[in-house]
């Protein structure tokens, strides 16, 4: 039996810029993330990433800055299972658990491991929740880098409150459905004063906006951000009631791209 390595890999949670599918003109890394991430992930040669080509696309950006420890086509990059993408692995379940713990055999063989989703930090509204709890469970280190989080920057920019908050990801498409759960959001923040925080396809952004201004009562809050830390980001933030009144507010929103909504009081 070959012995444990004396010294573990750690495993990194890695962001990635936000312009990841969008039709804007990528600039270098070190415009959307700090020297130390970029010193982090240049000497990484393994990763668990939500998509292969975005990850490859993403290392030669990173090989263009800085360089990186190997070729691209030289790195070990492992998907996460179909069904983190289609169900999500922020709960507990078994089998899903049991592929994590499979996917961090590099580190436990000494590699460091690198966490990353399409754009963003990794397992926030995107999969890799299941890695990091396998990573605790094994006992490697955990080390989240710092880079944008399309979440915070929004809830920063609404004006609404930022010291109680919930992240609820996505309302249900049918309408009734829809209208039903924004009513039970919007009862549970005029009661508690949590801010509640959405997202959606972003095809499916002005049906949201839509949904939010015909079913949110008139003095709550809502807030809209677009394209967070892009050349064209726009946030807006105003009483349902001055939404439904100037269509400036809706007009000036690139709502093709990815957007995060908010409300509460």
């Amino acid at each position: 039996m070959n012995a444990e390595p004396a010294k573990k890999g750690a495993l990194y949670l890695v962001p990635t810029p936000l312009d990841f599918g969008m039709s804007v003109e990528s600039a270098a890394l070190d415009t959307w993330l700090p020297r130390e991430t970029l010193a982090v992930a240049s000497r990484l040669t393994h990763w668990i990433t939500e998509n292969a080509r975005s990850t490859r696309a993403f290392l030669k950006r990173l090989d263009a800055a800085v360089g990186i420890a190997a070729p691209v086509q030289g790195q070990h990059i492992t998907e996460l299972p179909r069904a983190a993408h289609k169900k999500g692995d922020h709960a507990p379940q078994a089998q899903g658990d049991a592929q994590a713990r499979e996917l961090l055999d590099p580190a436990l063989q000494g590699h460091d491991v690198g966490l990353v989703s399409e754009a963003g930090m990794p397992a926030i509204a995107d999969p890799g929740s299941a890695v990091v709890r396998a990573a605790h469970g094994l006992g490697l280190r955990v080390v989240p880098l710092t880079g944008p989080v399309s979440l915070m920057l929004a809830l920063a920019a609404s004006g609404l409150n930022g010291q109680n908050f919930a992240f609820v990801g996505y309302v249900p498409q049918e309408s009734a459905d829809r209208a039903r759960r924004l009513r039970e959001l919007e009862a549970l923040a005029l009661k508690t004063g949590q801010t509640q925080i959405l997202i959606e396809t972003p095809y499916r952004n002005s049906a949201l906006l839509q949904a939010l201004l015909h079913n949110l009562h008139p003095h709550s809050r809502l807030a809209v951000s677009c394209a967070m830390s892009l050349p064209q980001q726009v946030s807006r933030s105003a009483l349902v009631s001055e939404w439904k009144r100037s269509t400036a507010l809706t007009s000036a929103l690139p709502l093709e791209t990815p957007a995060v909504f908010l409300f509460g009081r």
